[in-house]
C-alpha cells in the first residue's frame, strides 16, 4: 500500500508542476481566462507567502521550514500503518514539494485556481495547495471520528 501511495504523491507532485507550467505558457502574468462566468477563473498569478499570501516575503523561512516538515512526514509515514493517515500525509507531503519546488527554483509559487463564491473571491491556489488542504482535511476528520469513538487507527500489531 505504501509503494502506491508514494505513486500517488510523485503523480500529484507531477501533475502540479505540469499544469504550473502549463498556465504560464498559456496565460500572461497577472491575466485571467475565465472559464465559468461569476464562478470560476484560471490566472496566473505568483505567491511569495503561504496560503492567502500570508508571510508574503518569508522565502528563507519557507526554505528552512518546508525540509524539517517533510522530514516529519517522511518519518510519519515509515511509521503508520492505517491507510487513512498515510493517505493523508501523502497528500501534505505531495503539496509540500510541489510548492517547495515552486520557492527553491522561481522564489515564489505559481498559483492558478481563483474562485467567486457567492460574490467572495476566495484566494487563488494551485494543485499542491489543494492536496495540503485535502490532507489536512482528511486528518482533521479522523480525529473527529476518534473522538467519538467512531474511528481508531489501524496497527498491524
Amino acid at each position: 500500500m505504501k509503494k502506491i501511495l508514494l505513486l500517488i504523491t510523485a503523480l500529484v507532485v507531477a501533475l502540479d508542476l505540469w499544469f504550473k507550467s502549463f498556465i504560464e505558457n498559456m496565460i500572461p502574468l497577472g491575466k485571467s481566462i475565465t472559464m465559468i462566468p461569476d464562478f470560476f477563473d484560471l490566472m496566473n498569478v505568483r505567491n511569495t507567502g503561504a496560503a492567502w499570501s500570508m508571510l508574503s516575503g518569508a522565502r528563507v523561512l519557507f526554505l528552512v521550514l518546508t525540509p524539517i516538515v517533510c522530514a516529519g512526514l517522511i518519518y510519519y509515514f515509515i511509521k503508520k500503518q492505517d491507510v487513512y493517515q498515510l493517505t493523508a500525509i501523502s497528500l501534505i507531503l505531495a503539496g509540500a514539494l510541489g510548492n517547495y519546488y515552486d520557492r527553491v527554483v522561481f522564489g515564489y509559487v505559481r498559483d492558478m485556481f481563483a474562485f467567486n463564491i457567492f460574490g467572495y473571491n476566495f484566494p487563488v491556489f494551485n494543485i499542491a495547495d489543494s492536496a495540503v488542504s485535502i490532507g489536512v482535511g482528511i486528518l482533521i476528520v479522523l480525529v473527529i471520528l476518534e473522538e467519538m469513538g467512531l474511528y481508531h487507527e489501524q496497527t498491524n500489531n
